[in-house]
């Protein structure tokens, strides 16, 4: 497993917590922007966590691809996940 993929993990960890918290928040009645700021902060979470696994992806697969002539994949795979943004 690369680091960016062990970051990635870590902070799916930290987001699978918070999810369990924002629950926990809905289920006792708390006041609706507390709750906001905590999705709000698992979002942050989540996105920090796909960049690293984006960036690990472009350290050994494209690279790789760059050797193996099979570039123009990776370029597609890529611009297909920027269309999610």
């Amino acid at each position: 497993m690369s680091n960016k993929h062990e970051e990635a993990l870590n902070l799916l960890k930290t987001a699978r917590g918070q999810i369990e918290g924002v629950i926990k928040m809905i289920e006792d009645g708390r006041y609706c922007i507390d709750i906001s700021k905590q999705l709000l902060s698992l979002i942050a979470l989540l996105r920090k966590a796909n960049e690293k696994v984006l960036k690990a992806h472009m350290e050994t697969c494209v690279k790789e691809a760059m050797v193996t002539g099979d570039l123009e994949s990776k370029i597609s795979e890529i611009e297909e996940i920027l269309g999610y943004f």
